[in-house]
């Protein structure tokens, strides 16, 4: 029995030991923890920069940089804003569409059943009139009210605001053109005579009212589909901008540049 107890004796003093050690060890443990906290600097979440602001930013700035004619604009500002914008970029996609079906049936009245303006235009105002006239007539026969016909007055304010808009248009396209011609930049110049030449192609193989109904075809789907694929345009429009810099520099340095000179740049240039 004498045995058996200082087996237990033993056995639990063991166990105490034990115990008694692993405290130690926690607490050690943790002390060291809580000194290395202390030793690292803190920093506040401000000064934390996230990886992602960076990049971020850079690419915002870098996509306006890179944008087609360098604008800074939104595609629908762009154009303006508003319905005209919306229509162009299809936003209201049943408006767009009524719009292109109208330009449609008109260049197929005109270009391809060869209808006339003129004729046209005779033949609606007949159809109106009559339809007009027989209403009024079949509603005092009947008792019933007539048709509403409504007023139309174009006050002077719209017309005035209107012309007012259209002739400063004028003038700046006036004073561009005069600019262009006097020889002050040559870009410009030698950008409006290809235009023009290319214009005079595609005249000649179609009518004005086939080139009309073309430019509207494109205007409808072109800056939409440029509106969708921005990204991809706008790297290829830089490259194709870089390279063309280059033919510019090559053209400048063997023909621009041995072309002589007037009394009046040499005077500027002194």
């Amino acid at each position: 029995m004498a045995g058996h107890g200082e087996e237990i004796e033993t056995t639990d003093e063991s166990l105490l030991e034990k115990t008694t050690d692993k405290i130690h060890r926690d607490s050690s443990s943790s002390s060291s923890s809580d000194s290395e906290s202390e030793k690292k600097p803190k920093f506040d979440d401000d000064d934390v920069k996230k990886p992602h602001d960076a990049p971020s930013l850079s690419s915002s700035l870098k996509s306006k940089s890179n944008r087609l004619f360098g604008r800074e604009k939104p595609v629908h500002q762009v154009f303006g804003g508003g319905i005209p914008a919306d229509v162009i970029l299809w936003r209201n996609k049943k408006i767009s569409a009524s719009v292109l079906a109208g330009a449609t049936a008109i260049w197929v009245l005109f270009e391809l059943l060869e209808y006339h303006l003129v004729t046209l235009l005779c033949h609606i105002s007949i159809l109106v009139f009559a339809i007009l006239f027989l209403w009024s007539s079949a509603s005092k026969i009947i008792n019933k009210s007539p048709p509403p016909i409504p007023e139309v007055r174009i006050p002077e304010d719209t017309v005035l605001q209107f012309a007012s808009a259209l002739r400063i248009e004028i003038n700046n396209f006036l004073q561009m053109l005069r600019g262009i011609a006097s020889g002050r930049d040559l870009k410009k110049f030698l950008a409006v005579i290809a235009g023009l030449w290319v214009l005079s192609i595609v005249g000649s193989w179609c009518n004005f009212l086939t080139l009309f109904y073309m430019s509207f075809v494109v205007l409808h789907t072109v800056p939409v589909l440029y509106e969708k694929y921005e990204d991809e345009v706008d790297a290829f429009a830089e490259k194709a901008m870089i390279e063309l810099k280059k033919q510019y520099a090559v053209f400048d340095d063997k023909v621009v540049s041995k072309i002589p000179r007037g009394p009046l740049k040499q005077k500027k240039k002194d």
